[in-house]
């Protein structure tokens, strides 16, 4: 039972390489966006905010966590935590602007406004800042948690040879090579000496 937690570390690479960079771009575009005129206001490199805190570096440094336990764990429960932890991220990408008007009255958490100088680049901000980029994060974590709750086949191989190697009692320095030594050993001939007379006896 307990080998059934185990899962290939190939399991959740893919997802988990994704995902870290997926973080890595929602947690520091908001810094390195400016350079591009790709931003939201202020126009300003590196500027901070508690609303970029909230909105974009937490979530992106959620992402990034969960993509590298989804990358480095060979335990099911573990590489589970992890999808969960990206996913939520990803929601709060989303519904993040939404929900903190609610509790933040004073505005001292908002991000600001697209500085793109057309609709169709304000609404590619939009979407790689926030909506679209949590909808991405959701995505590949739920598809990471899906394949993490089924055991295939070659889960149950993994869990067979890890069962059959924790039974095995036979001590590696008993083995047939050594005994097969031991026994030619036992076998060879004395070696041949001289009597006084200067025939060779055995």
């Amino acid at each position: 039972m307990a080998g059934m937690l185990r899962v290939p570390r190939s399991r959740g690479a893919l997802s988990g390489f994704l995902l870290i960079l997926l973080g890595l771009w929602g947690g520091l575009i908001a810094f390195v966006g400016p350079y591009f005129h790709f931003a939201y206001t202020p126009d300003t490199a590196w500027y901070y905010s508690a609303g970029r805190l909230w909105l974009e570096i937490l979530p992106g440094a959620a992402t990034l966590l969960g993509g590298l336990i989804l990358l480095g764990t060979r335990t099911r429960p573990v590489a589970m935590f992890g999808a969960w932890l990206a996913a939520v991220s990803g929601a709060w990408f989303v519904v993040g602007q939404t929900l903190t008007p609610l509790w933040n009255s004073s505005g001292t958490m908002a991000v600001g406004s697209p500085i793109g100088s057309s609709t169709l680049i304000r609404v590619l901000e939009e979407i790689s800042f926030f909506a679209g980029l949590g909808v991405v994060i959701v995505f590949i974590a739920a598809m990471s948690i899906g394949r993490l709750s089924v055991i295939g086949v070659r889960d149950a191989r993994l869990a067979e040879r890890e069962v059959v190697a924790a039974d095995s009692t036979v001590p590696a320095s008993t083995g047939p090579a050594e005994e097969r030594t031991e026994v030619l050993s036992r076998r060879a001939p004395a070696s041949s000496v001289t009597s006084d007379d200067g025939t060779a006896g055995q």
